[in-house]
């Protein structure tokens, strides 16, 4: 099982969220971005490296808030959200095509990569909860 990091980054009650580009694994879905965690980085390391791989972002990676687990056929993941913090914000991207700041509500609107689902349904019940 490979473990994946993905990134809730919040700006005024909005959450990141970012679509695959064509020719991209999953392409056209839309995600919390991130990925895989390589040799024995950590998983804020890792976090934090994949942003500015993706997004062209500095961040600052912080606790894991929900793990999902879920098998595609190109594999079996473990995806584990961390609270990020960025420190730029000009996007540049690399494997995604849009991103956009929306509510939890709109995030599951979307066509939300299977994994990335229970991330969006943690952010909905924790804005209920407040």
């Amino acid at each position: 099982m490979k473990i994946v990091t993905a990134a809730v980054i919040q700006k005024g009650g909005r959450y990141l969220i970012a679509r695959r580009a064509a020719g991209e694994k999953l392409a056209g879905y839309w995600e919390f971005p991130g990925g895989k965690v390589e040799g024995d980085e950590t998983l804020q390391a890792c976090l934090e490296r994949e942003l500015l791989e993706e997004l062209r972002v500095r961040s600052v990676a912080d606790r894991v808030l929900v793990e999902s687990h879920y098998s595609y056929a190109h594999g079996e993941f473990l995806l584990k959200a961390l609270a990020v913090r960025l420190i730029d914000s000009d996007f540049a991207l690399t494997v995604h095509d849009e991103v956009r700041w929306l509510s939890p509500y709109e995030i599951l609107a979307l066509e939300l990569a299977p994994a990335d689902i229970p991330i969006a349904e943690f952010l909905l019940g924790a804005t209920n909860d407040a």
